[in-house]
C-alpha cells in the first residue's frame, strides 16, 4: 500500500521543524556570552538559526529529491510534462515565507526595543535594566534604572553603576576613571556590577565592539554616548573597533578585563595616583 504524498509531506515537515530546533538549541556559533543582556541577544539568534536551517535543509532537500527523481532518463527524448501552475502549491510558498518574515520582523523588533534601540543614541540602558531585572542574582543586588542627565543629553543610568569616560580616537581607546583619576589603554571593571561607560570620538566615528557581551555602540564625534552594561563572567575579552576608521582599523583593539570585586578594588588602589605634596613655606623671614 503506497504512502499518501500528503502524509510523507508532513512527516517531513516535522522531520525538518525538529531537526531544526535541535540545531538551534544545540549548536553554538557564538563566543562566550559574559554579560547580562548576552542571553537576550542569543535567544534571537537561536531562533533565527533553528529558522534558517529549516529552509536550507527543506530548500536544499527539495533540490536534490528534484535533481533525482525527475532527471532525465537515458535514451529518453521526448519533452517534458507542460504544467501551467499549481494555485494551491503557490499560496502555500508564498504564505510560509510571509508568515516567517512577520514573525522574525516582529520579534527582532520586540528585541531592539528591550536593547534600547528605540530611546535617543540608542543607549542601552534600557536593555540593561530588562536583563539586569530578569536576573534574580542581579535583581538582590537592587540594579533599578534611573532617568539622569550627562552632557545635557538625556540617558537611562544605573544606580550604583562605574562610571568610566572612553575616549576612541585613531588607533586606540582610552579609557578614565573619575572615581580615582586613573587613565589606562584596557578597560577594568567588576563583575556583577553595572559599567556605565560615557564615549566620545576625537576624530572619526569608531565602534565600541566587545563580541562576548554582545554590545556594539558607534562613537561618534561631537555627540556623546552613554553605554550601560554588566559583566558577568571573570576574565579578559578583546575590545575591537568595528567601524572603518582609517588604514589602521585593523589594528584598533584593546581588552576589558573583569575582575572578581576584591581584585577590581585591588587594581583600583594600585593604580590610583598619589596625591600631589604641598610644598611647606619656610619657618625663617628672609632677610
Amino acid at each position: 500500500m503506497a504512502i499518501p504524498p500528503t502524509l510523507i509531506t508532513l512527516l517531513v515537515g516535522m522531520v525538518l521543524v525538529l531537526t531544526g530546533l535541535w540545531v538551534g538549541q544545540n549548536v553554538q556559533l557564538l563566543p562566550l556570552d559574559a554579560s547580562a543582556n548576552a542571553p537576550v541577544y542569543d535567544s534571537l539568534f537561536q531562533v533565527l538559526f533553528s529558522i534558517g536551517t529549516i529552509l536550507f535543509l527543506g530548500i536544499a532537500g527539495l533540490l536534490v529529491f528534484s535533481l533525482v527523481r525527475f532527471r532525465r532518463r537515458r535514451g529518453d527524448r521526448s519533452d517534458g510534462v507542460a504544467i501551467e501552475g499549481n494555485l494551491p502549491m503557490e499560496i502555500v510558498w508564498t504564505a510560509i515565507p510571509a508568515i516567517v518574515v512577520l514573525f522574525v520582523g516582529i520579534y527582532s523588533y520586540d528585541i531592539y526595543e528591550r536593547m534600547g534601540g528605540m530611546t535617543p543614541l540608542n543607549d542601552h540602558g534600557a536593555m540593561h535594566g530588562m536583563a539586569m531585572a530578569s536576573d534574580s542574582s542581579a535583581a538582590a543586588d537592587g540594579g533599578t534604572q534611573q532617568a539622569r542627565v550627562w552632557a545635557g543629553i538625556g540617558q537611562a543610568g544605573s544606580a550604583g553603576a562605574l562610571p568610566v569616560e572612553l575616549t576612541a580616537m585613531q588607533f586606540a581607546f582610552i579609557f578614565h576613571y573619575p572615581e580615582g583619576d586613573i587613565t589606562s589603554g584596557e578597560l577594568h571593571i567588576p563583575a556583577n556590577r553595572p559599567v556605565e561607560l560615557r564615549m566620545k570620538a576625537n576624530d572619526v566615528i569608531h565602534a565600541f565592539w566587545v563580541p562576548q557581551f554582545r554590545l556594539k555602540q558607534d562613537v561618534i564625534p561631537g555627540q556623546q554616548t552613554v553605554l550601560t552594561f554588566t559583566a558577568t563572567k571573570p576574565g579578559s575579552y578583546p575590545i575591537v573597533c568595528a567601524e572603518l576608521c582609517g588604514p589602521y582599523h585593523g589594528g584598533m583593539r584593546s581588552t576589558v578585563v573583569v575582575h572578581e570585586s576584591d581584585a577590581f578594588d585591588a587594581w583600583l588602589t594600585k593604580n590610583t595616583p598619589a596625591p600631589a605634596t604641598v610644598a611647606s613655606a619656610p619657618l625663617h623671614p628672609t632677610a
